[in-house]
């Protein structure tokens, strides 16, 4: 995408078959085309990124443990893609081969990457809107829960668009979409959701990598249940926020596992 936010990539399926403290806590073939839309890339101009009227409410006090919590995560959140930093450069390597394990990597800058759903031969340009938090959640997704990673990555469930969404770039907007839901970057949470999602973090460091998986899960099934194609994805991200927030603030869930949307996922 340009710094205009005029242009996506859109992947055509081709065979039937996307201030901080301190911390302490518990521890199928397809092509590429271009088109024009406003919800991924740089901007990331998500209708899921807009503050809503009702999310305007008075922030929530927290326990030491969940601000310690959140102020670890913050810092992750913090940390933008650097292709420079060895660490960065490993990880995206790792997620090729996790992603693609029988085929060989020809380079950080290669067309292969668009395999993925990344809009480009440097899936770096399109980290930016969510960082390396991003990386870290596709890369948990697909050593924690490998078979829904491939199933999505695959597209290999339901009855597909014959324009889909590109799958790593639809994950990089899942990553924003949290953060932006959960209120993640403020201070303190200013919304029951975000202040219902610490009470998990306290309990688990990985909540948020957890919630990532079960959402982009969950999108998929929205996705098909929609018979959604690459133009219905903001409807489509509604729809799952909607869905999420819902299950989040069920009075019976005292553990992301017990969310019902969990039981979309396979390992």
């Amino acid at each position: 995408m340009d710094d205009r936010g005029g242009s996506f990539v859109a992947v055509r399926r081709i065979s039937q078959g996307l201030e901080r403290g301190n911390n302490t806590c518990h521890s199928s073939s397809a092509e590429v085309v271009a088109g024009s839309a406003a919800w991924l890339g740089r901007g990331l101009s998500c209708v899921c990124a807009q503050r809503r009227e009702s999310d305007a409410r008075p922030s929530f006090d927290l326990t030491p443990p969940q601000e310690e919590c959140l102020q670890r995560l913050q810092s992750r959140i913090d940390v933008a893609y650097d292709s420079s930093v060895p660490e960065h450069q490993e990880a995206l390597k790792a997620l090729w081969n996790a992603a693609f394990p029988e085929e060989e990597l020809h380079g950080l800058i290669s067309e292969q990457w668009k395999e993925m759903g990344w809009q480009g031969k440097d899936p770096s340009t399109d980290f930016r809107g969510g960082g390396f938090i991003s990386l870290e959640n596709l890369l948990f997704f697909a050593r924690n829960f490998p078979m829904s990673f491939q199933d999505l990555l695959q597209k290999r469930e339901g009855d597909r668009s014959v324009w889909e969404y590109p799958f790593a770039v639809a994950g990089v907007n899942i990553t924003f979409m949290l953060i932006q839901m959960l209120d993640l970057e403020a201070v303190k949470p200013r919304t029951l959701v975000g202040a219902t999602f610490l009470k998990f973090l306290a309990e688990d460091d990985s909540a948020f990598d957890l919630l990532y998986c079960i959402t982009f899960k969950l999108m998929d099934h929205e996705w098909l249940d929609m018979h959604a194609s690459y133009m219905d994805f903001n409807a489509v991200m509604k729809s799952t926020r909607r869905q999420l927030e819902r299950e989040l603030l069920s009075e019976d869930i005292t553990r992301l596992e017990e969310l019902p949307s969990y039981s979309l996922l396979t390992r």
